[in-house]
């Protein structure tokens, strides 16, 4: 009797664990913005294609009881519902909704959950995603001249494209978070002008302590080739795969940049990846990135005074980094789908590095690949840099001033744990820079004075010793 009965219940419901539920949408989102403690409701069509009966044998929120969600599946309130029929070709509802607090500071700019349903062993999931701050939403936008402020911080979500012959303008103290996956990509120009004490500022869109300086959070900035007039003064880039890139090879013509009192820190790919472009920059720091902290490739125009780049990549992947923090280049080659490869070539008009650090945490930080098809020229001029002794500096065209090797450790405070790339009082890079680049920028990136000892720090940061007091 007990096999009889048993028989006829699994008869009742299609009980293949291949069956697949149907939903009236993959994601929920509720893009209200809130501006107060509040709820919002959404629905979700849950179907049943089959000819058979289905049991739902669960469906939950991932979140349980710490989810900022709530359910309600068929009239019936709760966080984790079992045993659930729907008819032959029928459906059901289920409503969500949704509490936050937007003043909450330790809260995500988005709150993510999903909504599992399992069905004979086999589970799919329903993501929900809810705006949790106060905030200006850009979601895939196009975008013409236009200025953002810091009234609000702005989520990007998707993309923001800004059309040839725009201008996006970004006031000082303005807060640009992007989701996963985002990045700004510009055809016209951008002006990104923030203060010492008010930066601009570029990250992701997770705000938990445990995120603060995790890479490959969103994707990065890209000013595509005819982009001119760019300048970002005073901001900050961190936690994308590449944080700013400067030119396109697949683009017509160039991109321009003005860069300067920037720091672009902890990216998976690269902090600056420029091809074939025009960069003016000084006072900037360009560190902890996977791959490079500085590529410029393809030839082009660049100058850098003041500007520290430091790589000591570590912590975030099992992958250890293998490739040089600086690399400048004439020639890219481009491998293919079909296994063929492009070789790309341009002249490299000018790559000058003046009061620089180049230092990291493997032997050799610098990699220069010639072509000789195309110009070639570079100069570093009073410079420590982080390569072998056996590494040539002897040809005054190239090198002026040079300190390398393990001597020449430039004693960043603490640049594995707290990312801080200012100087230790015992720091080589102390007074050794060149008056000629200190009197072009006589403040460092803290705007304190570069003229007030015995000379000009190497970097970004100048040292400031305290005066013992009497």
């Amino acid at each position: 009797m007990v096999l009889y009965f048993s028989s006829c219940e699994d008869e009742k419901y299609l009980n293949s664990t291949d069956v697949q539920l149907g939903f009236s949408s993959d994601t929920i989102m509720f893009d209200t913005i809130f501006t107060s403690i509040g709820s919002t409701t959404k629905h979700l069509k849950v179907y049943n294609p089959y000819k058979d009966n289905i049991l739902i044998s669960k469906v939950r929120l991932a979140g349980g009881d710490f989810s900022n969600f709530r359910l309600n599946v068929n009239g019936v309130v709760g966080n984790e519902i079992y045993d659930l029929e729907i008819p032959s070709q029928d459906s059901i509802f289920i409503f969500v909704e949704v509490t936050i607090d937007p003043t909450g500071l330790n809260l995500p700019m988005v709150v993510q959950d999903s909504i599992e349903f399992t069905t004979n062993s086999n589970i799919q999931d329903v993501d929900l995603i809810a705006w949790g701050q106060d905030f200006k939403l850009i979601r895939g936008e196009v975008l013409t001249t236009t200025t953002w402020t810091s009234e609000k911080p702005y989520l990007v979500y998707e993309y923001a494209y800004l059309d040839t012959l725009e201008t996006l303008t970004i006031e000082a103290g303005t807060h640009i978070h992007f989701h996963k996956g985002a990045g700004l990509y510009a055809r016209g120009n951008i002006i990104a002008k923030g203060t010492f004490e008010s930066p601009v500022i570029f990250e992701a869109d997770r705000l938990e302590e445990s995120y603060e300086n995790i890479p490959e959070q969103w994707q990065g900035i890209i000013l595509i080739s005819g982009s001119h007039g760019n300048e970002f003064d005073n901001v900050i880039i961190k936690n994308a795969i590449t944080g700013l890139q400067v030119g396109t090879i697949e683009h017509e013509g160039f991109a321009t940049l003005t860069l300067s009192n920037t720091q672009i820190e902890n990216m998976s790919y690269a902090g600056l990846f420029a091809l074939k472009s025009d960069i003016y920059g000084y006072n900037n720091v360009i560190a902890n990135c996977g791959f490079y902290a500085a590529a410029l490739l393809v030839g082009g125009t660049y100058e850098f005074y003041h500007t520290t780049i430091a790589n000591y990549w570590g912590g975030y992947s099992r992958k250890a980094r293998s490739t040089e923090s600086l690399a400048i280049s004439n020639v890219l080659v481009v491998d293919q789908e079909d296994g063929s490869s492009v070789t790309y070539t341009g002249d490299l008009n000018k790559a000058t590095f003046g009061n620089c650090i180049i230092y990291g945490n493997i032997p050799q930080e610098i990699k220069l690949g010639k072509n000789e098809e195309a110009a070639f020229n570079f100069l570093f001029d009073h410079c420590i840099i982080q390569v072998p002794d056996t590494f040539n500096t002897s040809s005054k065209e190239h090198y002026n001033n040079i300190w390398k090797g393990v001597d020449y450790d430039p004693k960043f405070i603490d640049p594995y744990d707290e990312f801080n790339y200012e100087l230790d009082t015992l720091s080589p890079a102390k007074d050794a820079g060149s008056l000629i680049y200190s009197d072009l920028f006589p403040s460092d990136i803290k705007k304190q004075s570069r003229t007030g000892d015995d000379g000009p720090d190497l970097g970004a940061f100048e040292r400031i010793e305290k005066k013992n007091e009497e």
